[in-house]
């Protein structure tokens, strides 16, 4: 289907994904984490726009994103916001914000939705995460659910990678799925999950399910805007197209741009401004008694 015109697209909002789910059209969803990057996707009509604690190692130079904190998440979210009008926003409650407690949970969802104006938030896991999310959700803020590849949790599931892959860790999906959706998630993340577990699950589930990783039979699919735009090309997901070669665009700019200065072709004269030749004169007049003083 062909993104409606600029004009006519309307907010997205929790009704409209369910109801793109009920119809069969796929969501769009987009991780994304500066105002720029917001002005692009709301333009191309994205319906779900996420600000990941992938942040961590995409934007801010962590190795991982167990370290990003919640201030420069927000900080990080309300960029994101400013430059959104139609998609729905969903912050990524970092490591270490939710799960001491439901109350902790609680006062860090509140956080994204006061200070960064977040239509939702997500986290990671099911299992102690399905009543985590239960308790955001009874205390007024939507939770998007994350399952399969957890990044937060990466070292405990023996690295980055697929998770699904046996009949116990696949039964396990299912089952953090259905926690999940018991616990009132209105959607839920599968990451890199084996397609022919997600075709299994699928028709367990009454909520939209974007899948990255996970196979073409999710309600819809997620990347980070870096993957998609290959912005960074020395790390490429298995499951990450590209659609576009933006870093090595950004390369040939700025080599250009070198080049130009050291040879003195940048600035051109079309890149400077004038000054009326009564007024330069002017100018220079009053710089004689300047020089003459300079002289002595």
């Amino acid at each position: 289907m062909s993104t409606p015109p600029k004009d006519q697209r309307k907010r997205v909002t929790l009704t409209k994904l369910a109801e793109m789910r009920a119809l069969g059209e796929p969501i769009v969803m987009i991780t994304a984490y500066d105002h720029p990057s917001a002005l692009v996707v709301e333009q191309a009509g994205v319906d779900v726009v996420l600000v990941g604690d992938s942040a961590a190692n995409n934007v801010l130079g962590y190795t991982d994103t167990v370290p990003v904190t919640v201030e420069e998440l927000l900080m990080l979210t309300r960029a994101v916001r400013r430059g959104l009008k139609t998609p729905l926003l969903v912050g990524d409650l970092p490591f270490g914000s939710y799960e001491a407690s439901d109350a902790q949970a609680i006062a860090t969802a509140h956080r994204f939705v006061k200070e960064a104006s977040c239509d939702a938030i997500k986290l990671e896991g099911g299992g102690a995460s399905a009543d985590r999310a239960r308790a955001i959700i009874r205390a007024g803020v939507p939770v998007m659910g994350h399952i399969g590849l957890t990044p937060q949790t990466a070292t405990m599931l023996g690295g980055y990678r697929a998770q699904g892959r046996t009949a116990a860790r696949a039964k396990q999906v299912f089952d953090d799925a259905l926690a999940l959706q018991e616990a009132g998630c209105f959607s839920i993340v599968f990451e890199a999950i084996p397609a022919e577990v997600t075709d299994a699950i699928m028709p367990y589930l009454e909520i939209p399910v974007i899948g990255i990783g996970a196979g073409p039979s999710t309600d819809g699919q997620v990347l980070v805007l870096h993957d998609l735009l290959a912005i960074h090309d020395d790390f490429k997901p298995k499951f990450a197209k590209r659609f576009a070669a933006v870093k090595e665009e950004m390369l040939r700019g700025v080599e250009a741009y070198a080049e130009e200065v050291r040879t003195r072709k940048f600035p051109a004269p079309e890149h400077t401004y004038g000054i009326a030749p009564e007024e330069l004169e002017r100018f220079r007049d009053s710089l004689a008694p300047v020089e003459h003083h300079a002289r002595r």
